[in-house]
C-alpha cells in the first residue's frame, strides 16, 4: 500500500510514521500494492486522533480513532477497519469484479453472534420539501433543528447537498457528482 500521512499540531517523526506504515501494513493483505490509504494524525488538547481513508473502486473505507496515546489510537484505527472489511465482505465482493484492489481470499468470514443474520432495514421514512438556501442559512437551519446533518438544495449551485456537523465542532458538507 501507498500510505500519505499528514498531520496537525504534531511532529511527524520518522519512527511514527514507521510505526503508522507497519501497522497499517497488515491491510496489505486485503488490498493490491498500489491502493492508496490517506492517513491524518493531529493532537486536539489531550486526545491523540488518527483518521484513516482508503479510497477504492468507487467506495470509501474509514476509520477514526482518539486516545490519549497516539500509538494506541493506530492500533485501534486499524483493528476497526479490519472488522469493516471483513463485515462488509459480502457487500463489496458484490461491487469488485475480477482484478480489481480488494483480495476476497484473504478475507476471513465475519461471526457476530449478538447481530441477526438479518441486515438492517428501513424502519422509517420522511419526506419534506427541499428549498433552495445558501450554506450558513442551512447550517443555522440544522442547529435550530438539533440535528448533526441537514440535507439542502444549494441556491448557489441548484444540486441538492448535505451539510453535517464533525466531531471537532466544524462543518462538513456532501456535494454530489455526477
Amino acid at each position: 500500500m501507498k500510505f500519505m500521512i499528514t498531520g496537525k499540531n504534531i511532529m511527524l517523526t520518522d519512527a511514527l510514521k514507521d510505526t503508522v506504515e507497519k501497522k497499517l501494513g497488515k491491510l496489505e493483505r486485503y488490498f493490491s500494492p498500489e491502493q492508496e490509504a490517506h492517513v491524518f494524525l493531529s493532537v486536539q488538547k489531550n486526545k491523540q486522533i488518527i483518521e484513516v481513508t482508503i479510497p477504492f473502486n468507487g467506495m470509501i473505507l474509514r476509520g477514526e480513532e482518539s486516545t490519549g496515546d497516539m500509538y494506541s489510537s493506530i492500533d485501534n484505527v486499524v483493528e476497526k477497519i479490519e472488522r469493516q472489511i471483513i463485515k462488509q465482505k459480502t457487500k463489496l465482493q458484490k461491487r469488485v469484479h475480477n482484478g480489481e484492489t480488494l483480495r476476497f481470499l484473504d478475507i476471513p468470514e465475519y461471526r457476530d453472534r449478538d447481530v441477526d443474520e438479518e441486515e438492517g432495514k428501513i424502519v422509517k421514512r420522511k419526506r419534506f420539501s427541499v428549498k433552495p438556501m445558501d450554506l450558513e442559512e442551512a447550517m443555522l437551519e440544522m442547529e435550530l433543528l438539533g440535528h448533526s446533518f441537514f440535507v439542502f438544495r444549494n441556491a448557489d449551485t441548484e444540486e441538492v447537498n448535505v451539510i453535517y456537523k464533525r466531531k471537532d465542532g466544524n462543518y462538513g458538507i456532501i456535494e454530489p457528482e455526477v
